[in-house]
């Protein structure tokens, strides 16, 4: 089934930002991304580190997570990244791990179809807060199952989608990728072991050439194919890519966000040529998630674009127009 973009009916507030919702890759330049507060943050023992994070003895603080997550967006905000919230809401304690319920594409937004049932609910308070706060259409899959730390669209032309058969399944890989596959894209699917939960903590775009990769549990024809699309893969240990080592925010193609729980990762990325900000977010790792999981690209810009497609305040989103 191909998905369709389409206008839905746009909120009244003046103060409500508009989104082009358009990505055509992970590492252009980054200067819209949705984040939630997390208010309302628990360990839920749905993935393995969660589970060894609470066999630990771990405790969810939320006054150091809320503490790591002004950090995160300040490191954002430096960067020239303007960063919009998606209000957090009680029973949904995932939540701030925004990047899985929509991912922005070259034609929109595409809310996606979260395997449990605690995440699931998350895709319908983002539809409605991108309805009301956007002037962007909004797509929606419905079949199978997709997790956004499941979703690459690695540079133009080129789609990345890890299928792990729980958290996204062939069916949901498969929606997601049609309307990629019409415009001529090609799609990648690398298929891994729940175990690893999403590709993001095993595999991450730095930019159109560079990724980082837990080189030891991909697939080798997953290997192969990335290298012959002149990819180069600087690798991370297993227990680095435990600690969320994979799992970083490409602001620009330069400047990475990474936490501070791996730094012989971020001394690789250094001696590599990039320029890397470090954030505390052992509060979010310990939960399963990173600095990729934490942030939903809203807009990325191409080389030559234009800064017109950017989130901006003081408009009426029922002014906006659907391209």
């Amino acid at each position: 089934m191909k998905i369709e973009f389409d206008t839905h009916p746009r909120g009244l507030a003046a103060e409500a930002p508009r989104t082009s919702g358009c990505a055509r890759g992970e590492s252009q330049a980054l200067t819209d991304v949705l984040l939630c507060r997390p208010a309302y943050l628990e360990a839920v023992p749905c993935c393995s580190v969660t589970r060894e994070s609470l066999r630990n003895g771990f405790n969810t603080d939320r006054t150091a997570a809320a503490a790591q997550h002004e950090r995160l967006r300040e490191v954002l905000g430096a960067c020239g990244v303007a960063c919009h919230d998606l209000p957090p809401e009680r029973g949904m304690p995932d939540l701030a791990f925004t990047r899985d319920v929509a991912v922005a594409t070259p034609w929109g937004l595409v809310a996606l179809n979260p395997a449990l049932g605690h995440r699931s609910v998350e895709v319908d308070h983002f539809v409605s807060w991108a309805r009301t706060c956007t002037g962007a259409p909004v797509a929606r899959i419905r079949g199978g199952r997709i997790e956004g730390g499941d979703v690459c669209v690695a540079r133009p032309g080129l789609l990345i989608l890890g299928v792990s058969g729980t958290r996204t399944d062939d069916a949901g890989a498969e929606e997601f990728a049609a309307r990629f596959v019409a415009e001529g894209w090609e799609v990648l699917t690398c298929r891994f072991d729940e175990h690893f939960l999403h590709l993001d903590t095993i595999f991450c775009m730095l930019d159109e050439r560079h990724a980082l990769a837990c080189v030891d549990v991909l697939d080798d024809g997953f290997l192969d194919a990335v290298a012959r699309r002149g990819i180069e893969l600087l690798p991370v240990s297993y227990k680095d890519s435990r600690r969320l080592g994979c799992n970083v925010l490409s602001v620009d193609g330069r400047r990475i966000v990474a936490g501070e729980a791996t730094p012989q990762v971020t001394a690789m990325l250094r001696r590599q040529g990039y320029e890397v900000f470090e954030v505390d977010l052992d509060e979010f790792s310990a939960c399963g998630g990173g600095v990729h999981c934490l942030t939903m690209p809203l807009v990325r810009r191409g080389r030559g674009e234009s800064n017109n497609a950017r989130l901006s305040a003081g408009e009426p989103a029922a002014d906006r127009r659907a391209a």
